[in-house]
Formats: structure tokens, C-alpha cells, sequence
């Protein structure tokens, strides 16, 4: 059995509370997430009465009951965080069109039909980058690094948006090759040596990995091909200018930074829960970088 990292625990859900709208994250662990201070903010912001986010630590072993049990448990909806995304996924059977194509949920809805499985990850991207980057131009091709959970969400976005033209690189060619073949996306797969060979014409260069991250190696990529009007932006926020964002911005490039992302993919649940549409506000930016400990660059 695995120890129990802080948060609420899955056996800690019987008491019911009718009078409380509850929503709850559910991961292991769970206490770095961000998200109950992003949704208690909202809550506080809009004044919504008798609503509560809460963080759950959920060992894997439990991850499907207590997915299956939420609404008996008091619960309207949740966000779902590493590791339980893909089990969300089988867990509960009725998806939107993203979390299908994806095949990992991360946020859940009560509706008048039953839980649906969302997934917003890839909406978050993009409003980010629309944001951050208005000159962005999708019919360039997009140059994505990584072939994980967060690329696939990221790579489906694209593709819906219109990006017709995405080049992947990853260390691995036969995962790269999975996940074309899962996302039914035809991407163009760049080997990790060739991977600066991606970068000529392309509109827009993306980390989704954790290379950059406080702590890891930075991402090892020559940018000196890439046209310096094209956008760079990394998923990494902590730092909230990573290396390849230095190295961007020093040569011109408009660059995203990471945060956004997760601001922005906490909007479409919290409209669902709770009825009000959320902004993604200065003021919700600096609280969570002060969370964080970091400042605006």
C-alpha cells in the first residue's frame, strides 16, 4: 500500500455535505496543485455561496472507485491530475470530443445524463498562446518537442485549430509513431539528431516536455533555423522563463511562457460546475506566482 501524501483522503468522503457545491482535484500526490487556489479564487471573485474546492490524494489502487463514487460522495464535479488522467478516462464512460481523442480526462461534469469526462488541456494551450502571442500564424507549421500526455493533448488542439503541417520531435521514434497513430493526426516524425533540421518555416516551436524545468537540463535545440517571427512558448513554469524562452526572447522571437496554460484549462470546468464564465486576470496570475515564489520576468 502506498503512504498517504497530504490532502483529503478517499476514505475521508462518506459525510456527505448537501449544502455545499464540492469539487475536489484528485491525484497523488496531490498537495503541489495549484488549482483550489485558481478555484477559490473564482469562488471568492464571483461570490458563488455554499461552494468548496478541496484537494484528494487518491493512491493509484483507488483512483477508480473513488472516480465512480463522486457524486455519492457529495462531490458535482473534479479536475484529475497525474497519475489518474488515462483512468479517468476508462473510468467513466461518457467523454467529450477532446478527452476521446486524447483518451485522459481531467476535468469531470455532472450533467443531467450522468459524469462526462472532459478534457480541457489542449482549450488551455491555446487560449494561452492566443493571448500571449496574437501574431501567431497557424497556417505556418508548428514544431512540437515530446511525445507525452501533455503532447498529445497539445498536438490534438493543433490540429483542431487548423494547424495542418506538425512536426514531432522526441527522443523515441516508435513513440512518436504511437501517437500519430492514436491521435489519427499525420505528423511529420523528426528523429531527436535531426531535430534542428524541424525548425526552418515553421510559425511556432513548443516544449511540452520537462526539459527546463527548475532542476533539469534544459532543452537542447539550436534555434538559429527557426524564422524569428515565429512564436516559442514551453508548458514549463517553474522557472517562468526557461532557457529556451531566454534563449527566444534574445534573438526576438514573441515567446509564451507556461503559466497561462494551466489558467486557462481551469476555465471551462469551473463555467460548468458553477455556471459563471471565469476571467484569467492579473490579479489570479500574480496570486499564483506568488504561490510559487516567482515574479514576472
Amino acid at each position: 500500500m502506498s503512504e498517504k501524501p497530504a490532502g483529503t483522503s478517499s476514505k475521508d468522503l462518506s459525510s456527505k455535505d448537501g449544502t455545499k457545491r464540492r469539487v475536489c482535484v484528485i491525484g497523488w500526490p496531490v498537495e503541489h496543485s495549484r488549482s483550489p487556489l485558481i478555484h477559490n479564487h473564482w469562488i471568492a471573485e464571483y461570490g458563488i455561496e455554499n461552494a468548496v474546492y478541496e484537494k484528494l490524494a487518491v493512491p493509484p489502487e483507488e483512483a477508480k472507485e473513488t472516480l465512480q463514487d463522486l457524486g455519492a460522495r457529495g462531490f458535482i464535479g473534479a479536475n484529475v491530475t497525474v497519475p489518474h488522467k488515462e483512468t479517468a478516462f476508462t473510468a467513466i464512460p461518457r467523454h467529450d470530443k477532446m478527452a476521446s481523442r486524447v483518451r485522459a480526462v481531467n476535468t469531470l461534469v455532472k450533467t443531467d445524463e450522468g459524469w462526462e469526462g472532459r478534457n480541457t488541456d489542449g482549450y488551455g494551450f491555446i487560449a494561452n498562446l492566443k493571448e500571449g502571442a496574437p501574431s501567431w500564424q497557424k497556417n505556418k507549421p508548428a514544431v512540437v518537442v515530446g511525445a507525452g500526455g501533455a503532447s498529445r493533448a497539445i498536438i490534438a488542439a493543433l490540429w483542431e485549430e487548423g494547424v495542418n503541417d506538425i512536426r514531432l520531435i522526441n527522443r523515441t521514434r516508435l513513440k512518436s509513431e504511437k501517437l500519430a497513430g492514436d491521435l489519427g493526426v499525420p505528423l511529420l516524425v523528426i528523429d531527436w539528431e535531426n531535430r534542428n533540421q524541424a525548425l526552418p518555416g515553421a510559425g511556432l516551436l513548443v516544449n511540452t516536455t520537462s526539459l527546463g524545468m527548475k532542476g533539469s537540463e534544459p532543452l537542447d535545440i539550436d534555434l538559429n533555423g527557426l524564422s524569428k517571427e515565429a512564436v516559442v512558448t514551453d508548458i514549463v513554469y517553474t522557472p517562468l522563463i526557461t532557457p529556451l524562452l531566454e534563449a527566444a526572447r534574445a534573438r526576438g522571437n514573441p515567446i509564451v511562457d507556461g503559466l497561462g496554460m494551466l489558467l486557462h484549462q481551469a476555465v471551462p470546468g469551473f463555467e460548468a460546475w458553477f455556471g459563471v464564465r471565469p476571467e484569467v486576470t492579473p490579479a489570479l496570475r500574480k496570486l499564483i506566482l506568488d504561490d510559487l515564489g516567482q515574479k514576472e520576468d
